[in-house]
């Protein structure tokens, strides 16, 4: 489970820009709060959770998680994708194999190849980390 701070910014991240599928929102208006389910496309069996607390709430800490881990099949192709959507390269898939971005309200996500590492290629071998991840 991963608490957020704005529904709209979190599905613009989590779903077009990281690719996950949305399997359920609800409402629980008596609670104030919203869950929204999401999962890697063609493995709906390990799902994300996302909720949302209507009253605001400032999430320090460690309150809101630590990171995600997610496969991809070509890390290259899904970094260029998160950043057509103005996300960050955190820490660039220099090596092939790992890269990390952060969500809009700060959740690290580390982005793992799937299967044996590509091949270092640019601009991506030469990239500097930015900011923190």
């Amino acid at each position: 489970m991963v608490r957020v701070t704005d529904v709209e910014a979190s599905l613009r991240f989590y779903r077009d820009a990281l690719g996950l599928d949305l399997l359920s929102r609800r409402d629980f208006p008596p609670g104030r709060f919203t869950l929204i389910f999401l999962a890697a496309p063609g493995d709906h069996e390990a799902q994300v959770e996302l909720t949302h607390n209507w009253d605001p709430e400032s999430y320090t800490g460690g309150r809101n998680f630590g990171h995600l881990a997610y496969a991809v099949d070509n890390i290259y192709a899904a970094c260029e994708r998160l950043q057509q959507h103005g996300v960050v390269i955190n820490r660039p898939p220099r090596d092939g194999r790992m890269a990390f971005v952060r969500s809009p309200d700060g959740i690290s996500v580390e982005l793992l190849q799937a299967g044996s590492a590509l091949t270092p290629a640019e601009p991506w071998a030469s990239m500097a980390n930015t900011g923190s991840w």
